[in-house]
């Protein structure tokens, strides 16, 4: 197996200033990839009356973006690995916003499949897995809370297009809009990608500290049970989540607090607006903590918060003001798996091969996609309440904590120690 020496860099090496530059540039990519998944609702509507289809056949496109974003991933990381960040990810940025371009001239479903879809799908998942490999080497010190910064621009960049996607397609209509924004995420995006730049590696000389860290390649890192270990664990919390996110419209409808007005807004969309802002600060706030207290210290208790959170709400579901107020503190404990598993898979693995790494690591919120939403419906319809539901997801939410702490922290400290 081969041994690639790190070397730790002095400030005189890389200045302080090009790391942050390159974590606003990985935000902007980030930003821009963002709408397709977390606007798609607004654009639902128009869609159907376009292609006169029904929502469960539109709503394919939007499995077909996830899929193809997520399980390809570990391609896409091998490839960004091989051939350099900047030339993939300009690549995704073009792709992302081509996405739109395309559908906005596809008067047929299979068109849009291709193109929001497939074409979306590819360019979304080649820009973050890129991006995230990005900034673990470049904050090789602070890597939970960088990967939770350019994960919170991916989950929060959104809320800046949300308002004027909705007035545009008011106002101009649906092939207006999406050929308009498209073009905006494609130059965005591209010029963001332009100034990407390979973390430093310089060659040892007097007065550099070397410290020797085994680099694992795809196919070293997935022979080691330690691998699979984090992969299960992310799993279980993507799937936790997912059955939370999925089901929460539906939750707050039978509940009765959907339409209940707190400070004058209906409490559903309230809480949705809180679970993104919480889902995406949670990110380089654990991530930040994880790099001073430790990951797994730092996932037993985010992990926790959320099971604790997720019970206090099922208790009190009938309070529209608590279940407004504990949905935030649910996607808190939640969100930040995006910053604690990439960063975590890179100290344990090593930096060289990070970003195809990670790709790997990814596919567990493909899997998590696909069971959180069809399992939380299908134990409701079998159980016809939410006790259920909410069980499992409590059940996976403490397993996971257990986890970390009792098995994850003490064999990554072997691990390491005789890597």
């Amino acid at each position: 197996m081969s041994v690639q020496t790190e070397i730790s860099l002095t400030p005189t090496q890389v200045r302080p200033a090009q790391k942050w530059q390159q974590l606003a540039l990985g935000l902007l990519c980030m930003a821009s990839i963002s709408s397709p998944q977390y606007v798609w609702t607004l654009l639902t509507k128009p869609l159907l009356e376009r292609l006169d289809v029904t929502l469960p056949v539109l709503q394919v496109t939007f499995s077909l973006l996830i899929v193809f974003q997520t399980f390809l991933s570990p391609l896409q990381g091998k490839l960004i690995d091989r051939y350099g960040a900047q030339r993939l990810i300009g690549l995704g940025t073009l792709l992302t916003g081509f996405s739109w371009i395309g559908a906005a001239v596809s008067h047929s479903l299979w068109m849009l499949y291709l193109m929001y879809g497939v074409v979306g799908g590819i360019g979304t998942g080649i820009v973050y897995i890129g991006i995230i490999g990005q900034v673990v080497r470049w904050f090789p010190h602070q890597r939970g809370f960088a990967a939770g910064m350019v994960a919170a621009g991916y989950g929060m960049g959104a809320i800046v297009t949300t308002l004027p996607i909705s007035t545009s397609l008011a106002h101009h209509g649906l092939t207006a809009t999406l050929a308009t924004f498209g073009v905006g995420f494609t130059v965005v995006g591209g010029l963001a990608s332009r100034g990407l730049r390979e973390a430093p590696v310089v060659k040892a000389t007097a007065g550099v500290h070397l410290s020797r860290q085994r680099n694992y390649s795809s196919s070293q890192m997935l022979k080691q049970p330690l691998f699979w270990l984090l992969f299960f664990m992310m799993a279980c919390m993507s799937t936790s989540g997912l059955m939370v996110t999925s089901q929460l419209a539906s939750f707050a409808t039978d509940i009765g607090v959907g339409q209940a007005l707190i400070f004058g807004m209906a409490a559903l969309p309230l809480a949705m607006s809180l679970d993104r802002l919480t889902n995406g600060l949670t990110r380089p706030l654990f991530g930040w903590v994880s790099d001073r207290i430790g990951r797994e210290n730092t996932m037993f208790v985010a992990f926790i918060l959320e099971a604790c959170a997720m019970t206090l709400w099922l208790t009190f579901r009938q309070d529209p003001l608590l279940f407004i107020l504990l949905s935030g503190v649910v996607f808190l404990g939640w969100g930040e798996i995006f910053s604690l598993f990439p960063a975590t898979l890179t100290d344990t693995f090593g930096q060289q091969h990070a970003t195809s790494n990670y790709g790997w690591l990814y596919l567990s919120q493909g899997v998590g996609s696909i069971l959180g939403g069809p399992l939380a419906a299908l134990l409701y319809q079998a159980s016809h309440g939410w006790v259920p539901v909410f069980s499992l997801a409590i059940g996976l939410d403490v397993l996971t904590a257990l986890l970390a702490i009792t098995v994850l922290k003490p064999w990554r400290k072997r691990f390491i120690a005789y890597s």
